[in-house]
């Protein structure tokens, strides 16, 4: 784990108090990839190379040599695996924790011994999310037995010195059958009226908005999937129609605000 790396880390300020990073992880083998790739780079740079060693390279026959790079293969069961993704994104997050405070010039620790997670000095409310594949994606990676560092793996992380808040990235789709369980029927009765398509978008949506809430409020996870933020949804369908990449809505029965990240499908509670 001590190998592991971010990349296309953003950052985004979203008010007077509150901060939010974003990465991917990028773990060993993809490391060692990209090693190879600026290796390469090097190699082939007359700007790097002497003169001699440009016509010695001139005179080689490239066309004839071969050129493979393999990443070593895994066997690992589908349990393994996902707790092998736990702890990269365990890491992941801290990692991108430790850089958004260097972001800010801030010297602090996480205290995570109890939810909200704050910070230890400055009393900053903590929150983290991330992706992952989900139990089919993990068992046709390993079908394929391609390596466990291929799969999909991005973190997130928000904090604000003024209260709890929510944060979360999803990159999956949610199933119409797992919304009529949880959604609240006044969700349903409005979702069923949409177009398929929109309809998932907003589904979606909703679902990241509930698992944000149920992170500031410390909800069981039924009470707060079952949650009726019905009354949002107009405003979602005009979020999802722009072309804006940062979207606030007012939720004014809980005097929150919801920032939408769409082109990072990340919802944000503040």
């Amino acid at each position: 784990m001590s190998t592991l790396k971010l990349r296309d880390i953003d950052y985004q300020q979203l008010d007077a108090t509150t901060w939010y990073a974003s990465a991917q992880i990028i773990t060993p083998s993809f490391l060692n990839y990209f090693d190879l790739l600026n290796n390469l780079q090097q190699l082939f740079n007359p700007n790097l190379l002497s003169k001699n060693k440009v016509e010695e390279l001139r005179h080689m026959q490239w066309r004839h040599m071969q050129w493979q790079y393999r990443i070593p293969t895994v066997s690992l069961s589908t349990r393994e695996i996902a707790h092998r993704q736990r702890q990269q994104q365990r890491t992941g997050v801290r990692l991108l924790l430790q850089s958004l405070l260097n972001k800010l010039e801030m010297i602090d620790t996480l205290d995570d011994a109890s939810f909200p997670y704050r910070l230890a000095n400055s009393q900053y409310y903590v929150c983290f999310s991330h992706t992952g594949a989900h139990n089919k994606v993990i068992s046709n990676q390993h079908k394929k037995n391609k390596p466990f560092d291929y799969l999909d793996n991005k973190v997130a992380v928000v904090i604000s010195a003024h209260r709890p808040i929510g944060i979360d990235i999803e990159i999956n789709a949610v199933k119409w059958q797992v919304a009529q369980r949880f959604f609240h029927a006044n969700e349903m009765a409005i979702l069923q009226t949409l177009p398929p398509m929109q309809r998932n978008v907003i589904a979606k949506l909703l679902w990241q908005i509930k698992e944000s809430f149920i992170k500031v409020f410390q909800y069981k996870l039924a009470q707060g999937l079952g949650k009726d933020y019905s009354y949002l949804i107009a405003d979602l369908i005009k979020g999802a129609t722009s072309n804006s990449p940062l979207l606030d809505i007012n939720d004014n029965k809980s005097n929150y605000r919801i920032a939408l990240l769409r082109h990072q499908q990340t919802v944000i509670v503040y």
